[in-house]
């Protein structure tokens, strides 16, 4: 039986960086992973997902060009070549990890691990298995993709967020079950790849967890790709027949209507993998695991990060809460801290948002200034030819400190971290406006809306 100072069981972005922190902060450190390393971000979600949101953004600047005296003509699209370049990025980054994991001597096990009592690991491969024992645990397991209880399911072929990346040619038509973050960016993907794409969400509005303003832009963009979007509908049943898929979906007054698709994805949501905790008796928070501020389960010496326990399911936010109980394990009492998580939607054009929505300060009863300023004045943004979207800079009425930011436009993805680097040093509106920003930038619509917040408008 091999002892080490910590067992970390998930390789996805929260336990393979648990596991690296853990080794330079010195200790014997052991990662057990059942599938391939990097989780679902990096095999069957962010990075494949990204990688091919690339080509959808290259294929509408193609496109766009044509009005700048650009001509092309003759564009072809092979999806095995997407497809093949999209797994030697996946290929490139399980190398990079593993070469980290070899160089920090992190023992790997790659075999299925199931927790025990009294802080014992087994690890299973195939017909044979490897009991390891560790002085603390971390719980890294991840999630897998919600399968609906619809009609007609167990007999129709479909696809999850998981198997999408394993189709071999472009759908003529596809039905995507799930308005959020997830379905609006394959929606992109595939509208760009001239599929036909409905939406359909059982919700008011697509990406309900964010800014409405941003929901509205995004869905107007959606609509001019020729993407259909109907909300308020819950799909019936599914049926399917020569190949051809029927989705019955029913709206909140009762319409019917059916909806003929080559293509199902279903995109409404992912669950924690908690088989391998399945005999500790772990407390619940609701069908995730329970942990206090420093990611402790109710369990003495076992902790748990990322999907699993619920939250922000993000990989960012996977691999904070993995540092985070690293650092924990010696009584450190780190706490996460939430407020400044940056989340982002890959989409053309993309969401960005940090801190708290305008609806969330008026139901905590914050009182609040805000600023709205639109891409449309950016010189950056007219120069690329990007001019959808806007920047919505939230501050606390009586001290001027930044609540949140709302961004929508082409890039605010790589633009949200200077906001959430603002927030976390409890930066004020103040700093923010006197902060230069180079000209032109799409970074600088940041500054025009803080100078605006504080009487002082540039452009505005």
């Amino acid at each position: 039986m091999t002892l080490y100072d910590v067992i970390i069981v998930g390789g996805g972005p929260g336990g393979y960086v648990a596991a690296l922190r853990a080794a330079k902060n010195g200790k014997r450190t052991a990662l057990v992973e059942a599938n391939h390393l990097g989780g679902t971000c990096l095999n069957r979600g962010c990075i494949p997902s990204k990688t091919l949101l690339k080509h959808a953004e290259i294929i509408e600047t193609i496109e766009k060009a044509q009005n700048w005296g650009i001509k092309t003509d003759n564009l072809t699209l092979s999806l095995e070549e997407m497809f093949a370049r999209k797994d030697q990025v996946i290929a490139t980054l399980r190398s990079g990890i593993d070469h980290l994991l070899r160089n920090g001597k992190i023992d790997v096990y790659n075999g299925y691990g199931t927790i025990h009592a009294a802080k014992k690991v087994t690890v299973q491969f195939g017909n044979e298995s490897k009991q390891l024992t560790g002085k603390k645990i971390i719980i890294a397991t991840g999630s897998q993709p919600v399968v609906p209880p619809i009609s007609g399911l167990e007999t129709a072929n479909y696809h999850t967020t998981d198997t999408i990346f394993d189709i071999t040619e472009i759908p003529q038509s596809i039905v995507i079950v799930g308005g959020g973050i997830i379905g609006v960016e394959f929606a992109n993907i595939f509208a760009s790849l001239k599929t036909a794409v409905t939406i359909v969400e059982l919700g008011n509005r697509i990406i309900p967890t964010e800014d409405e303003d941003a929901s509205k832009i995004l869905l107007k963009s959606l609509k001019k790709k020729g993407i259909k979007v109907l909300t308020n509908y819950q799909v019936a049943s599914i049926q399917e027949s020569n190949h051809e898929k029927m989705v019955r979906i029913v709206s909140q007054e009762g319409k019917t209507e059916d909806l003929k698709a080559d293509q199902i994805l279903l995109a409404v949501g992912r669950k924690p993998n908690l088989s391998a905790v399945s005999e500790l008796g772990l407390k619940m928070n609701g069908r995730y695991l329970a942990v206090n501020d420093y990611l402790e389960t109710s369990e003495k010496d076992y902790f748990a990060v990322g999907d699993v326990i619920g939250g922000l399911q993000l990989a960012h936010v996977a691999s904070a809460e993995g540092l985070t109980a690293v650092e924990n394990l010696d009584e450190e009492k780190e706490k996460m801290n939430y407020k400044v998580m940056p989340r982002c939607i890959y989409t053309n054009p993309q969401v960005a948002s940090v801190g708290m929505s305008e609806a969330e300060l008026k139901e905590k009863g914050i009182m609040y200034k805000v600023n709205k300023y639109s891409f449309s004045g950016n010189g950056k943004a007219l120069t690329m030819g990007e001019t959808e979207g806007f920047s919505k800079v939230m501050i606390d009425e009586k001290y001027g400190e930044i609540v949140g930011v709302v961004m929508v436009g082409a890039h605010v993805t790589e633009i949200i971290g200077q906001s959430s680097a603002y927030m976390y040093l409890e930066g004020t509106v103040d700093e923010l406006a006197q902060m230069v920003q180079p000209h032109p930038s799409l970074s600088e619509v940041l500054m025009e809306s803080a100078n605006a917040l504080i009487g002082k408008g540039i452009h505005s």
